[in-house]
């Protein structure tokens, strides 16, 4: 057998073939040879001819991601940081409007080059509404201060109070019912229980005369109400019904009624317009009620007539003077008995239903906000949306 068993001592054995393995462990150091000479000669490489890393695809920014809300003087995307600053209502843009044949305005924005370089943002236009996380607080290009207190205006872009503060709502073409609540702040329970108790839907007015205005006026805002200020004018049945010293009068001058005009103005800010207290025979005198029209209408600010008047003049002269206005369908607790109230709520509705839209006043006695209150949880049910008033005046800025 040939087999080293047979070969004595190992004499004439094969030589085995230990090359194969010398061979593996040849190469195997080799390769960590050529390794090692690898990396030093990048490294070499690199110390002598130094190549910048790669930088990762950056996130858009704001000028790429939207170059209309954000450009520089030569309309390119600006990528260096620099201080933000708001412009005017179109300083940053060039806007064109096109009338469709369905009757709505389509407008385009297009970023025009400026005298001064860095960022601007475009206003787009004036908007119905306020953030509600800034409810509780005015907007300071609204206001300006006056000796009276700080008095609303309409602001450097044309943007009005009574867009700002409004109480913004769906848009639908549905039956739309605005209920305003006045006398706030004549009574602190009273106050507190309408602020309380009322669905935000619901607008309150609050009287000149009352007390601890811009407490109750922030935390209205905060609960989310639209507001009114409610100014006492001069009835017909005066001085038996006497509306106190603050109400505007037929026997004053211009110059004093507007002075109690703006000393009232100045008790609170962020209402969207004013509401006559009483008033018959002040409203229904042309030359007295002409110069408050006419301040109103400067201010950005909506009149709304409780409608207990058949002689008012205020629909007339808030035309001509471009005041937003709006006439009250229905007082309804002009008798104070619940189910009077919802009586006259229904009928409020059925206003609505006929022509679209309906406004009902009333004041914050604990018998109307309670009918109110239940009356409006049911409302939403029947298809009614309860908006803020300024929602339904006839404004000439968009009638």
């Amino acid at each position: 057998m040939a087999t080293d068993l047979n070969a004595p001592l190992g004499q004439n054995r094969k030589e085995r073939r230990a090359h194969k393995r010398d061979l593996r462990r040849l190469l195997r150091y080799s390769g960590l040879s050529l390794a090692a000479v690898a990396i030093m000669g990048l490294s070499a490489w690199s110390a002598l001819f130094p190549v910048p890393l790669t930088r990762s695809p950056a996130a858009p920014t704001v000028a790429e991601a939207n170059p209309v809300a954000e450009a520089s003087s030569s309309g390119a995307p600006v990528t260096s940081p620099s201080p933000l600053k708001r412009s005017g209502a179109l300083s940053g843009a060039d806007v064109e409007e096109v009338l469709t044949d369905h009757g709505a305005t389509v407008r385009k924005y297009t970023p025009r080059p400026r005298e001064t370089g860095g960022p601007a943002f475009i206003d787009v236009g004036s908007t119905r509404g306020q953030d509600p996380r800034m409810a509780a607080l005015p907007n300071e290009s609204l206001l300006e201060d006056r000796p009276e207190g700080r008095l609303p205006i309409i602001g450097p872009d044309g943007l009005r109070p009574m867009e700002q503060y409004a109480r913004p709502w769906s848009g639908a073409r549905g039956t739309r019912i605005a209920i305003v609540v006045g006398g706030l702040g004549l009574s602190q329970t009273g106050t507190q229980r309408a602020i309380r108790d009322l669905p935000p839907e619901v607008t309150l007015a609050f009287a000149a005369a009352g007390n601890s205005l811009q407490r109750w006026m922030q935390e209205a805002r905060r609960d989310g109400h639209e507001i009114l200020l409610q100014v006492p004018m001069e009835p017909f049945d005066a001085p038996d019904n006497d509306p106190g010293p603050p109400a505007l009068r037929v026997s004053a001058d211009a110059r004093e009624n507007l002075a109690q005009l703006h000393r009232s103005m100045g008790q609170i800010t962020n209402y969207t317009g004013v509401m006559n207290y009483l008033g018959g025979r002040f409203l229904s005198n042309a030359d007295a009620l002409e110069p408050v029209m006419r301040d109103l209408g400067k201010r950005g600010l909506l009149f709304l007539d409780d409608g207990t008047s058949a002689q008012s003049l205020s629909g007339t002269l808030a035309g001509a003077f471009d005041v937003p206005h709006g006439f009250a369908d229905v007082v309804l607790d002009s008798e104070l008995s619940r189910s009077t109230i919802l009586r006259r709520l229904d009928d409020l509705e059925r206003i609505a239903r006929k022509g679209g839209t309906a406004i009902g006043v009333a004041s914050a006695f604990d018998e109307s906000v309670t009918s109110i209150a239940e009356w409006i949880e049911e409302a939403g049910g029947r298809g009614i949306e309860v908006v803020g008033v300024a929602a339904l005046v006839k404004d000439p800025k968009h009638n």
